[in-house]
């Protein structure tokens, strides 16, 4: 266990993503790792975040003009982003998969992105590698993953997540099972 020490909160927030970083085994460019960190401040004391209709918030921010339109799909980004990474589990109460939140969450970012390899271009092609750095926050142990093996597979199977397939291999290796992707197109 890691006992965080630093003292203002931009530090903490940026050694608990570096922290989850080591533990998915990536390092993040400084442009991403920085969105990440303060995006983890801005929401920190928006607790109404997981209450709302984020496809609502989607198409609405799709009828608003060019110069609000930016802003509002950003706010679906980061709110996907933050379901689908802290608060996988919302999904399951709203009946539909993780994969709904990285499906609009990736379209919202790709929205505003101008051109190729801009901001929000890496967040959009990068979702699902964001989505595991924030999942890992919340990992209970290595020996006990949050994740449950459906869940997990559903998830590798979705997105093809990294985390979500490393915790698929913790639960079949003694068992020596493979998990078999059905939707390999999808990736």
């Amino acid at each position: 266990m890691n006992i965080l020490t630093n003292v203002t909160s931009t530090a903490l927030w940026h050694e608990v993503v570096c922290t989850a970083e080591q533990s998915c085994s990536v390092a993040l460019k400084e442009e991403i790792e920085s969105y990440l960190v303060f995006l983890l401040m801005r929401y920190i004391n928006k607790p109404e975040v997981v209450k709302q209709i984020i496809a609502l918030d989607f198409l609405q921010s799709l009828e608003r003009p060019s110069a609000q339109r930016e802003a509002a799909l950003c706010e679906v980004g980061d709110k996907c982003l933050l379901l689908a990474g802290l608060f996988p589990s919302i999904a399951k109460s709203r009946l539909v998969r993780v994969s709904y939140f990285v499906n609009l969450g990736q379209a919202a970012y790709f929205g505003i992105s101008k051109k190729n390899n801009d901001l929000y271009d890496h967040l959009s092609h990068q979702f699902v590698l964001l989505m595991d750095i924030l999942q890992s926050i919340r990992q209970y142990t290595k020996t006990f993953p949050d994740l449950l093996p459906l869940d997990a597979y559903e998830l590798w199977n979705d997105t093809g997540s990294q985390r979500a397939l490393s915790a698929l291999k913790q639960y079949t290796q003694h068992s020596q099972g493979i998990p078999i992707m059905i939707n390999p197109q999808k990736i």
